[in-house]
Order: structure tokens, then sequence, then C-alpha cells
């Protein structure tokens, strides 16, 4: 878990965590650690075990076995006490329609204020700044467009000042723009909370994620450093070269490259005439400095392609799944 030993540094620790209805297992073992002031992408399909886990974490349905803190302190016994110091939004947030947005957050502010109106009023003002909805502060909600309903709702997720928001597919049935914003909002936050949402949506994952946990079918198959995700375990980066040239020539440039310290290694395909190179490296600044000048020595290889490989979260997603032997519904 890349040194994440100290209960200190750990928002929420999961220890073969279980829940099963009727002797299925809708999660299977669950063990995660989510690191202090990370916003923490935990991902998977539709039914893959995400809203189970929100459930146990906030002490609304108990674990058939295993057990998990937050804050240090275990779900099945201090529920309360956590829920004091969590904002949580729900997938699909409800609301009094006829209620304004200063309204709704002032009601909620109050379950957790008890000092001068003016500091609440204060509260609620900074918060619906901070979520851009100041200028629709006294609108009804009924006219509220799905994004605003959203950015509303973390709004009042923490409105409290929580140490941990935690997000159910936040932005699930969000237009593009829509998305946009609560990813931005989300962004705000970073600095100021723990944030630990649940989607399926993973190009949201890849844009503002630290670290991400992969599950499906109640199991969790990879939990990691999206960067380390992306880069694969052995955190070898791949450059993509298009050449062409006197075989003889390029036999002579494969062998030199996989001489490299920096290269762990070299796998080729044919294009036509082209030769396409995938060089896996493990110094990625070296390869930038020096791969294409290896290849250049010889006037008879021609490079009409060269650039680092962009990894996109899908295909680690999909390759991760598969290796699991899982499908993904």
């Amino acid at each position: 878990m890349d040194g994440l030993t100290s209960s200190a540094s750990v928002v929420i620790h999961t220890t073969g965590l279980t829940k099963a209805y009727a002797g299925v297992k809708v999660l299977d073992a669950l063990n995660l650690q989510v690191p202090r002031n990370s916003i923490f992408g935990f991902l998977g399909p539709n039914g893959s075990g995400k809203s189970t886990t929100i459930k146990l974490l906030l002490g609304l349905i108990g674990p058939t076995a295993g057990a998990a803190s937050v804050f240090g302190q275990s779900i099945t016994g201090m529920s309360v006490a956590i829920r004091q110091r969590v904002g949580y939004l729900a997938q699909d947030p409800r609301y009094y329609g006829h209620m304004t947005a200063r309204q709704t957050l002032h009601f909620t502010a109050r379950f957790f204020y008890d000092g001068p109106a003016k500091r609440i009023a204060e509260r609620v003002g900074e918060t619906l700044e901070l979520v851009g909805l100041a200028d629709k502060a006294d609108r009804p909600i009924r006219a509220f467009s799905g994004g605003e309903r959203q950015r509303l709702g973390i709004a009042q997720a923490q409105v409290n000042y929580p140490d941990l928001l935690i997000l159910d597919e936040p932005a699930a049935a969000l237009d593009p723009q829509g998305r946009h914003d609560v990813l931005g909002i989300m962004e705000r936050l970073r600095n100021h909370t723990t944030i630990f949402y649940s989607t399926h949506i993973l190009e949201d994952v890849q844009r503002v994620s630290d670290r991400v946990a992969i599950l499906n079918n109640g199991r969790l198959l990879a939990e990691a450093p999206i960067a380390e995700l992306l880069a694969g375990k052995s955190g070898a980066s791949i450059y993509t070269l298009t050449l062409r040239g006197d075989p003889d020539e390029l036999k002579l440039a494969q062998s030199s490259i996989s001489s490299q310290s920096w290269v762990s290694g070299i796998s080729v395909r044919q294009s036509g005439r082209d030769d396409i190179w995938q060089v896996s490296v493990t110094d990625a600044d070296r390869a930038a400095a020096q791969l294409l000048g290896l290849i250049m020595k010889s006037a008879h290889i021609t490079v009409s392609g060269f650039g680092r490989k962009s990894h996109n979260l899908e295909d680690v997603f999909l390759q991760i799944v598969e290796r699991s032997g899982n499908n993904v519904h």
C-alpha cells in the first residue's frame, strides 16, 4: 500500500469488509485505505458494490464480516460520532422544491451550529459562493437544473466543514457542462477535506482523482495512485516509434536501444512497409532526451512517428477486469 501505515494519514481503513444478502455477497472482503486530503475515486460499473460500501461506512447497514474504521473509529460502534464529521451526497438528492438554496443550507446548518445567526448566515453565504450558486441563492429549487441541484447537494454535504466528504455518483446524470461544474468544485475542495466518491465515469476519475480503486462484482481488483495505475505495475512508460529503413540497420538499432539501462523491453510489429516499435522505459526523462538520438545515428532509418504513449483509465480498467476473469455488467 505504498507506505500508508500511519493511522493519522488514513481516513478510511477497511479489512475484509463483506456484505451478503441471503448468502449472496454483494461486497467481498474489501481491503481499502483512503489517505487524508486525497480525492479518492471508487470506480466500478453499476451493481459492483460501490453504494453498499458507502452505506457500510456511514453505518446505515452493518457488515456481514470484516471490519472498517473512519477517523480510526469503528463503523459498528461509533457511527454517530463518525457521521458528525462526514458530509454525504446521495446519488439522487431530493429537496423541497418550494424552498430556496439559501433556506435549504440554513436548515441543514442549524443541525451543526448553535452559535449566532449571523455566523450561520455567513457560512451559508460562503458555501453558496463556493459551489457557484450565490446568484441563484434565493430562487426556488424546483427551477434548478440537474447540475445546479448537484452543486447544491455538494454545498449541503460540506456546510459543516466535514473532515470527509462522501459523494455517491455525483455527476452520473449530468450533461457535460454539469459534470464539468461538479468536478471543478471537487478540485476546489481538495485542500480542505478528504473526498471519497463513487462513479462509473472513467473520464471523470482520470481528471480529478489522486488515487483510485477498481471494484467489480463486489471484489476489489486494484487500488493505487492514479499515475501508478496508468503507468502499469512496473511503473514503465512506453514510447511508440514508426520507422522505415534497412532491415539490418533496424536490427542494430533495436539491439543498441535494448542495451540501455533505462529500457525494459521493445515490442515490434509490421504495418505495411513500416516497423512500429513500442519501447518500454523505466526513466521517461532519459528516454525523451536520448531515445530518438539513438535511432537517428543511422542514416538508413527514417523516423515518421515518435511519442510517448498516452494511457487512459478506460483501457486500464478493461485490462484489469479482463485479467480478473470477471465480466463488466
